[in-house]
């Protein structure tokens, strides 16, 4: 990979100075932490701890420490600000976090000019990684999940569709895909709306959506409080009763599952992780998590913290505080998550995954619902790259 190189300055320059001889690795993680999407700082956090108590706080003969920054919400300008003050003043080797887009869209230029590895945890818009050499992504895009959920969709009998998105990067990209293998398939998308990001009335739109009878609505919302609202409306609207089936990403998200009830069940949604993974390295990770921090959930974010961490790990582990040969280290490594297997794409920066497609139920042992894996689509790549 050839990294991208910017003027010489003398913030780059004494930043890598720094970073080159530190006995101690310092990962920068700018999440929210309050408000209403301070969940995902929860889930990275626990994330975090999970995996350091399962492989120490150590790698490459240097210790390890995490610095959290509370972001709030989207809200670039202070991403960059908290990227700033992350890089001079706690000298940190690698970023690390970022749930929302516009986010990690704001510190592009910082990574670059101090060659700082930035591991995204959550924001899964396409074009993010195409703005430094230095991104990589331990989550998802919107293209990954949603193109192959409308193929399913279409396979199933599913002709005629509705999408209806948060408008914004995530959520655009989500439109696009859908829509662009919903009609190579031979299906008819017949309106795309778009939801402004502080709405938190959703039944317009889904009147709307009932009005024209589709055969599916599909959906995409940022995780947290819109996607509870936006679920539970669907069903109180009469959707569900007039046959327009549910197709999703995350908005049956573990956090807020169970507050769903039984309106959830049987709602379809595509996505990268479940908890309900059969799997022993899921099943450990489920533990740990519940010996570390009881009665905590674990969703999508959760496994992109955790899967991070691997990723720095190997990155310190073979060059320290190196950048460039830290992210030349990553691209095609492959190893297993609680999700399944991973590898990081070269090209795309952005891991290769499973994606699986989830149907909500109650579990018989338990009790308790969960995204029921009823079919695996293997090995998807950032099916956005380029677009």
């Amino acid at each position: 990979m050839t990294m991208k190189l910017t003027t010489t300055v003398a913030f780059a320059a004494g930043m890598i100075a720094a970073q080159a001889g530190a006995d101690t690795i310092k990962v920068g993680v700018i999440a929210p932490f309050s408000g209403p999407f301070a969940i995902y700082g929860t889930l990275y956090q626990n994330a975090i701890d999970v995996y350091q108590a399962q492989h120490g706080t150590s790698a490459g003969g240097h210790d390890i420490e995490f610095i959290y920054k509370d972001v709030g919400g989207p809200n670039p300008d202070q991403s960059r600000s908290l990227a700033q003050e992350l890089l001079i003043k706690d000298k940190v080797d690698y970023l690390a976090g970022f749930t929302f887009t516009p986010n990690a869209l704001a510190v592009a230029p910082a990574i670059e000019q101090t060659q700082t590895p930035t591991v995204i945890f959550n924001a899964a818009t396409s074009a993010i990684n195409a703005q430094s050499d230095y991104y990589l992504r331990t989550s998802y895009t919107l293209w990954q999940v949603s193109a192959p959920l409308a193929d399913w969709a279409y396979d199933q009998g599913i002709k005629t569709a509705i999408t209806t998105v948060t408008d914004y990067g995530p959520g655009i990209d989500a439109e696009n895909a859908f829509k662009a293998a919903f009609e190579a398939k031979g299906g008819t998308v017949l309106e795309s709306l778009r939801m402004p990001l502080s709405t938190t009335d959703f039944t317009p739109f889904l009147q709307r959506v009932k009005d024209r009878a589709p055969e599916a609505v599909f959906t995409f919302l940022p995780g947290g409080p819109p996607t509870f609202t936006y679920t539970k409306t669907y069903n109180e609207n009469g959707l569900r009763d007039a046959g327009i089936k549910f197709l999703g990403t995350a908005e049956t998200e573990e956090s807020n599952l169970q507050g769903l009830g039984d309106m959830a069940i049987g709602l379809t949604t595509a996505y990268h992780y479940s908890a309900a993974h059969d799997s022993q390295m899921n099943r450990d990770f489920l533990a740990k998590l519940e010996e570390l921090h009881p009665g905590a959930v674990a969703n999508w974010a959760s496994v992109g913290a955790y899967d991070g961490v691997h990723l720095i790990y190997h990155m310190v582990e073979v060059a320290g505080a190196d950048g460039p040969k830290a992210v030349e280290s990553a691209l095609g490594l492959e190893w297993e998550s609680p999700r399944g297997p991973l590898k990081m794409d070269p090209e795309t920066r952005t891991v290769v995954q499973n994606v699986y497609l989830r149907e909500v139920a109650r579990n018989a042992e338990t009790g308790l619902l969960e995204n029921a894996e009823t079919g695996v689509i293997a090995t998807v790549g950032d099916l956005g790259w380029g677009k």
